[in-house]
């Protein structure tokens, strides 16, 4: 299962090898025909699922709630429709307490051409992910798509328990393109794929705190990490006015930690880690090492 790319699978690919065999049923199918109500009015194709597949099946005989966006159709932007399936699987999960919910992320974020439909879906896809951890079950993110996961949807998943990437998913607010093209080619040049990945990339976000596990692009992998989630989170993690604090403590910490360049090298080379310059060459399980180091310097300066 391990030889299985996560990246090079589809959405509802990566559903089926990740649950166990012939569990998945999947909620509002392409069959019916769900489709957003504002791409037929620009003149753009739809697509019968909105490029979201949602549903029930079991992990490990446990059973989960569980969504992929698919990144080929509209890079995995959220309309109206789609945040509205993730909210329903979200509101559902509140009522039938499963063992946790599951969002396999490959999106862009906001889909522009539904505007602020798709703004105000991704406001309620936020509230839901939070209300869902206020009743009692885990919501873990796995990233590590073509797309990644970026403007709305990077917000959406900071508010859930886990996050687990692989080391060439991203995670990001605004994506490259979106820095180019707001603050210019020599600010960001969103074709030096180097730049790129040791920005947003797994490993850098492993690194600094920002996602919880660090897995090999594969299926086995991202199925061994959510389990391991599964096993290790508590029934119960609300977001608190003590956890908000404390992770503005931490940015501010980082803010201030931040090299005048903004390189992620210098970065790291300022958390103390040997041979910054290497890193983006390591392996998962040589980089996985290096985190023991980042986290205390983290910690010691809030």
């Amino acid at each position: 299962m391990s030889a299985i790319s996560w990246a090079e699978s589809s959405a509802r690919q990566r559903i089926q090898r990740l649950l166990d065999p012939h569990s998945f049923h999947e909620w509002l199918p392409p069959e019916e025909r769900l489709t957003s109500p504002h791409l037929a009015q620009l003149g753009v194709p739809a697509a019968f699922d909105d490029g979201v597949a949602i549903g029930r099946g079991q992990l490990d005989g446990k059973t989960v709630f569980i969504a992929a966006q698919e990144g080929e159709f509209m890079g995995g932007g959220v309309g109206e429709i789609h945040g509205a399936k993730l909210v329903g699987l979200l509101k559902r999960a509140e009522l039938d307490r499963p063992e946790a919910v599951l969002l396999l992320v490959d999106s862009g974020g906001v889909r522009l051409h539904e505007a602020n439909a798709g703004l105000i879906a991704v406001s309620e896809v936020m509230r839901a992910v939070l209300d869902t951890r206020a009743s009692g079950v885990p919501v873990i993110v796995l990233i590590g798509s073509r797309n990644g996961c970026f403007g709305g949807m990077g917000i959406v998943v900071r508010c859930a328990d886990h996050i687990i990437m692989s080391d060439i998913g991203r995670l990001a607010m605004s994506g490259p393109e979106v820095i180019e093209a707001s603050h210019g080619v020599e600010e960001f040049d969103s074709r030096d794929r180097a730049l790129v990945w040791r920005t947003t990339g797994g490993k850098h976000r492993w690194l600094c705190g920002d996602c919880d596990q660090l897995v090999e692009d594969g299926v086995g992998p991202f199925r061994a990490a959510t389990l391991k989630a599964m096993a290790a989170l508590p029934r119960s993690c609300p977001t608190t006015f003590a956890s908000l604090q404390a992770e503005h403590a931490l940015l501010s910490a980082r803010q201030a930690q931040a090299p005048a360049d903004g390189e992620a090298i210098s970065l790291w080379s300022s958390m103390g880690l040997p041979n910054a310059d290497r890193i983006p060459d390591l392996s998962v399980h040589e980089v996985l090492t290096l985190r023991a180091r980042t986290i205390p310097l983290l910690e010691t300066s809030t």
